[in-house]
Formats: C-alpha cells, sequence, structure tokens
C-alpha cells in the first residue's frame, strides 16, 4: 500500500457521537469533490471508477472516485499511468466554473452556521462552532445539520471531523471518508494519534519520514516517546519541536476566517511540445481570459501580471511586469502577458506549459482607475462584465474571444490543468 493510500485510506464507520465536549474545531472536506459534482450530471455513472482531469498524454489526474481509488488511482497522477491502473476508468475533463459554483453554495452553508469559516480549497474548509452552540445545539450536532444541508440541498456528500484542535480536526475527516463523521473527544486525541503512521503530521514529508525510519520511528506514539532535544538535534530546531507538539495533539492555531489571495493564475500543459508562436499568443489568451473572469469574481484585482514559461527539456523561466494600477481585465492581462512572452526570447523554442498569474491583489473597489487618453468611458471593462454574466448563467464556453472560437475549432492544444494559489 503506497504512503498516500496509507494516509487516505477509510478508518472504520463511527457509530453514536463520542463524547464531544470541548470540540469546537471542525474540518469538513467534501468527498471526491470534482468527480461527485460531474455525477451529478450523469448519474448512470454511479459507483463506476470517474476519473476527472487532462485526457492528454499529458493530461493529470485532478480527482478520480473511490471506485477508481481502489486501483491506486489518486489526484496528481499522470493520467497515463491512471489509465494503466485502471483500464476501465471513465475519464471526464474538469469543468472548474461548475465546481466553482457548487463550492461557493457550500460555503453559504458553512456561514450559515458560523462566521468563522476558514476555506483551504474548494472543497474543504475549517470551522470554529463555539458560538453556535447556543443556537444549533453541539458540535457533533452542528455536523451532522452540515452533512444533512450539503447532501439535500446540492446532491453531494461530505466528511466532517470534529475535535478540539484544527490538526486532529483534519485527521478525523480523513479517517471516516466517504460520507462519515468522527468525534476525537479532547481527553482521547492522544490515543487516537499514536497508533497513526508518522507521514500522518504535518510536515511530514517523504524525506522526513525517511529520516524517522531511519531512527525507527513509524508511528505518531513512538515519535512521542523521545525526548525533544533528539528530536531537535536530528530534525532541526523548528521542525523537531513542532513535530513533538503535533505528536501530542497540541495545536494552538485558531480558526482564521478569511485568508486573502494571494496571486490567481493558470497554467495549460499542452499535449505535444509547441514552437509556434501564434499557438502560444491563443493559449496566454485563453489563460488571461480565464485569470481575469476569476478575478472579477473573487473582488479582487491585481498589479503584477507574470508569465510562466516551461521548455521541452523541463526548464522553466518566469517573467514579471507591475502595471501602473490594479487590473482585473482580461484584455489588460492578456497583452501584458504577451509581451512578456515576445520579450523573453523564446518565441521559437518548443514549450510543455505556459502559465499566467495576476499578483499584488487587493480589493477591486479600492483600486485607482484612471482613463487613456483614447479609452472611451465605456467598452472593455463592460463587455467583460457581460461576459462574466452569460458565463454564469450558461457556462464558461458560452462567450469568448473568437481567437478561441478559432483555436476550439482547429484543435491545435489539448488537455491540461490550471492552479489557483
Amino acid at each position: 500500500m503506497s504512503r498516500k493510500q496509507q494516509l487516505h485510506r477509510p478508518g472504520p464507520q463511527p457509530g453514536p457521537p463520542a463524547d464531544d465536549t470541548g470540540c469546537a474545531i471542525l474540518h469538513v472536506d467534501m468527498d471526491a469533490f470534482f468527480v461527485s459534482v460531474e455525477l451529478l450530471e450523469r448519474p448512470e455513472l454511479r459507483g463506476r471508477p470517474v476519473v476527472v482531469g487532462g485526457a492528454g498524454p499529458r493530461g493529470v489526474v485532478s480527482a478520480a472516485s473511490y471506485e477508481a481509488r481502489r486501483f491506486g488511482v489518486h489526484s496528481a497522477m499522470p493520467m497515463t499511468r491512471a489509465r494503466r491502473l485502471c483500464p476501465q476508468a471513465v475519464v471526464l475533463p474538469a469543468s472548474h466554473g461548475k465546481y466553482g459554483r457548487v463550492s461557493a453554495a457550500v460555503f453559504e452553508i458553512f456561514r450559515s452556521v458560523t462566521p468563522l469559516v476558514e476555506g483551504l480549497s474548494l472543497d474543504e474548509a475549517f470551522l470554529d462552532v463555539a458560538g453556535a452552540r447556543r443556537r444549533l445545539g453541539r458540535p457533533a450536532e452542528i455536523a451532522q445539520l452540515i452533512r444533512d444541508q450539503v447532501r439535500d440541498q446540492q446532491g453531494i456528500t461530505c466528511s466532517v471531523g470534529v475535535a478540539s484542535t484544527k490538526f486532529v480536526a483534519k485527521l478525523a475527516s480523513t479517517r471516516c471518508k466517504p460520507d462519515g463523521l468522527l468525534v476525537v473527544p479532547a481527553g482521547g486525541a492522544v490515543g487516537f494519534l499514536h497508533p497513526l503512521p508518522v507521514a500522518s503530521l504535518w510536515g511530514v514529508g517523504e524525506r522526513t519520514e525517511q529520516a524517522l525510519a531511519r531512527l525507527g520511528l513509524r508511528t505518531v506514539g513512538q515519535l512521542a516517546q523521545v525526548p525533544l532535544a533528539t528530536l531537535r538535534r536530528e530534525l532541526g530546531n523548528a521542525l523537531g519541536a513542532h513535530l513533538h507538539e503535533l505528536a501530542w495533539g497540541r495545536d494552538p492555531r485558531e480558526v482564521v476566517p478569511h485568508t486573502p489571495d494571494k496571486s490567481i493564475g493558470a497554467e495549460e500543459t499542452f499535449d505535444t511540445d509547441v514552437d509556434d508562436p501564434e499557438v502560444i499568443r491563443r493559449e496566454l489568451l485563453r489563460l488571461a481570459d480565464r485569470v481575469g473572469a476569476r478575478l472579477r469574481e473573487s473582488g479582487n484585482a491585481g498589479r503584477t501580471v507574470s508569465v510562466k514559461l516551461r521548455m521541452a527539456d523541463f526548464k522553466t523561466i518566469t517573467r514579471a511586469r507591475t502595471l501602473a494600477e490594479p487590473t482585473d481585465l482580461a484584455r489588460v492581462i492578456y497583452v501584458t502577458a504577451r509581451e512578456l512572452y515576445e520579450a523573453s526570447g523564446l518565441e521559437r523554442v518548443r514549450l510543455r506549459l505556459v502559465g499566467v498569474r495576476v499578483e499584488n491583489l487587493g480589493p477591486a473597489g479600492e483600486a485607482p482607475r484612471q482613463l487613456a487618453l483614447d479609452e472611451p468611458d465605456s467598452g472593455w471593462r463592460e463587455a467583460e462584465r457581460a461576459m462574466d454574466q452569460v458565463a454564469h448563467r450558461f457556462g464558461r464556453g458560452a462567450v469568448r474571444p473568437a481567437a478561441l472560437v478559432r483555436r476550439a475549432a482547429e484543435g491545435d492544444a489539448g488537455d491540461g490543468r490550471d492552479g489557483r494559489q
């Protein structure tokens, strides 16, 4: 069994919830989120191995159903390997706009319970429900309420861990997947943690796990018994102290309601390496269109535009430019990204990946805006907002720049993936 499978294998399904006294932290994690959203429109695929991601030779798995995971398929795996492990899997392309809309609805459920919601991604969040107890009941009852509302309103399932700390709550939700609820009593955290593999601890990557294995430490309980001075000597002061605290269930971090986006970006891996500048420019246009839409959806504007260019030999360069004023317009992002690409000296170099990112974000409503001498009072900004409204109603592909319509007809680039931070 792989390290990833060990950390994510389902634990025993719990019976009646344990004592949740002092357990005000919930970790809610949607079950196979991308797949679950796709199955809302493809119910005939329920019970079959389903994989969401890029179908091309360089495609990557974004999500896998639990039926596919039984064959060893997991997210971030190359799609070619996933197909070898599970030839019968149904592969579906990712629909990020659809996932964003469902995620927003799920987070509205969270915020109807408590304002203390810390989103970690589209499909998981921490909640502090201490202030909701008088209104909604005990933490375990609140967790079940959330699960019921997500199922009833969105038709998908989630797993919830309930504990006194964020770290233990997250582990609990992992251990009760899929569609589970697990309460770890405040006084039972150590007993819950100590049988787990050391890789369960935040901060233990593969190299740290190997270092601990050389010391004969394979479980959290074994690590907990090692003197703090020894851990500091072997792992460094900061990491040694961090793991010592976690091994004894100590995690003082609070739920932070909102962490502003540091940047918003998207990138594409081509099926085959591309050295045609026109193809690259059209891809930059598509990525800029996606980034601009996400900026406007989040209510942000950014001052720094960067491009990421990865060559066939995997060498990667980035180029960035800071604008005179923040923007959320795809047109401005594209023009800047195109100029950065053209100045990179790579116009005839074969590329396997390109990306566009906007950084130095702030609220769009607070961003100063100065019209250029030849800019009309209305135009691009209104056009892009109108496109947002159409996309919200009919889907992101319903309206797009003419160059991208030609690209779709020509089929000159393959499936890839995009990211957001």
